[in-house]
């Protein structure tokens, strides 16, 4: 790979208008309730209501996510097939809008449910929801690399993503456990919660569609569909850049959903108090909304590549904080959630936008629905492991598991499992992902060739 965009159309330093921007970005709102509720709630709703035994449940999270691997890049191949014949992939992005259905069904758990059988339910819909989830996001994340930009306003346009996607995460992040019940979380609070938000899922991807249509006046020309399946995920990992870059990704996406698995036990058990998971929620998102124009800002001026490693090594020394646990004192530890916010925002804005780069640079045989779909899968796969983690976590200090009302004595084992494992297991895998991310070295020829 010797530079970037030999695709048949070349980037150009077009400006997008504001206006489809915030179209295309508005769908992130409802993606920003998938990644972020059931990463945030379901280990906790099927141990601490459901009555599921914590390696169970982490199961029930994980296996769904194997069969990701080979759906989402054959939903990329399908992308791709789209956009060959038709000029465009909006039939994918309208069936991807079934998604809040089953977002809904995840918690509307029937009644008499419980243990293996409450398991299976959501294991079920959770693999029906990941595919829905894919039809969506690879369409929706191959719109950069479809428009004829260039290196920065790639940024600029993911940044916009960013911004909302982060407000998505705030939002829901804050509004769910309020909707389940807070304190007196039930299974009818859950089910409320599931319905509540599923419409405002809705509502948001049917704008990301209408302004992603909006964008198609920048669209460069359409690439040839390539492979499906397993020789589809063959091609795009031959890429070497894409390798390494989807790798650290990979231990990102772990990371940050075993530490959103984790805020629930590490308010209630380190902390004593559960009203605290909306606190520490905030002070991880909520700087997000005010740093992702100073983390554009930043990849301006060093490139894309070291203002990650930056945000990947903030993100460890901020996990360590809060291994310490009370002693600390509540102030530090929520100061130290928010340079995980801030990291995070980094992390969110930064591998998304040098995908495209990546993307632009490949043979121009080879779609980007095609990288796009083995991206979703990492993602999808990180949500997975990182709450299977944290389960793993909490069975080997011998964490019991109960239903909705009940207060178990927990054994000593298990408090220093919920604390370790939000603070020590975290910055552990970030470290993981800066050894990765420095293997990539695409970012200094994409600055000067774009």
């Amino acid at each position: 790979m010797t530079g970037l965009d030999r695709r048949p159309a070349a980037a150009t330093d077009a400006t997008l208008p504001r206006g489809p921007l915030a179209g295309f970005a508005a769908g992130s709102l409802g993606m920003g309730v998938w990644v972020t509720v059931p990463g945030l709630l379901l280990l906790y709703f099927l141990t601490d209501v459901l009555a599921v035994d914590p390696w169970l449940a982490g199961i029930a999270l994980l296996l769904p996510k194997v069969a990701d691997v080979v759906l989402h890049p054959w939903v990329g191949h399908r992308a791709d097939v789209e956009q060959t014949h038709r000029g465009d992939r909006r039939r994918l992005l309208l069936v991807g809008c079934a998604l809040p259905l089953a977002f809904a069904a995840l918690f509307a758990v029937p009644g008499g449910l419980t243990g293996a059988a409450a398991a299976a339910w959501v294991a079920v819909f959770f693999v029906v929801g990941n595919l829905l989830f894919a039809a969506y996001q690879v369409p929706y994340l191959a719109t950069p690399a479809d428009l004829r930009i260039g290196y920065d306003e790639r940024t600029r346009l993911m940044a916009f993503r960013m911004v909302v996607l982060t407000l998505g995460i705030l939002v829901s992040g804050l509004l769910a456990p309020l909707l389940t019940g807070g304190d007196t979380a039930t299974r009818s609070g859950y089910q409320r919660m599931g319905l509540v938000l599923a419409v405002g899922m809705l509502v948001a991807m049917l704008v990301g569609v209408a302004g992603i249509s909006r964008l198609r006046g920048s669209a460069a020309d359409p690439t040839p569909a390539g492979h499906g399946g397993w020789r589809a995920l063959r091609t795009a990992l031959r890429d070497r850049q894409f390798r390494w870059l989807v790798a650290a990704y990979l231990a990102m996406s772990t990371t940050t959903h075993l530490v959103l698995a984790g805020v629930p036990y590490y308010a209630e058990y380190e902390l004593r108090a559960t009203g605290l998971t909306t606190v520490l929620v905030a002070a991880f998102v909520a700087p997000a909304l005010l740093v992702t124009p100073a983390w554009l800002m930043v990849a301006r001026r060093v490139g894309k590549q070291r203002a990650l490693l930056g945000a990947q090594g903030a993100f460890a020394l901020g996990s360590l904080v809060l291994a310490v646990g009370r002693p600390a004192g509540l102030p530090v530890l929520i100061g130290a959630v928010a340079v995980l916010g801030v990291a995070f925002a980094g992390m969110q804005l930064l591998p998304f936008s040098m995908l495209p780069d990546v993307i632009r640079a490949a043979p121009a045989t080879t779609g980007a629905g095609t990288y796009t779909g083995v991206w979703t899968a990492t993602e999808a796969t990180g949500a997975a492991l990182g709450p299977y983690a944290y389960a793993l976590c909490l069975t080997v200090g011998g964490f019991v598991a109960s239903t909705a009302g009940e207060s178990p004595v927990q054994p000593d084992a298990a408090l220093a499992a919920v604390r370790y494992g939000f603070g020590l297991l975290p910055a552990v895998a970030m470290l993981a992902a800066v050894l990765l991310q420095r293997r990539y070295t695409l970012d200094v020829t994409a600055r000067t060739t774009s």
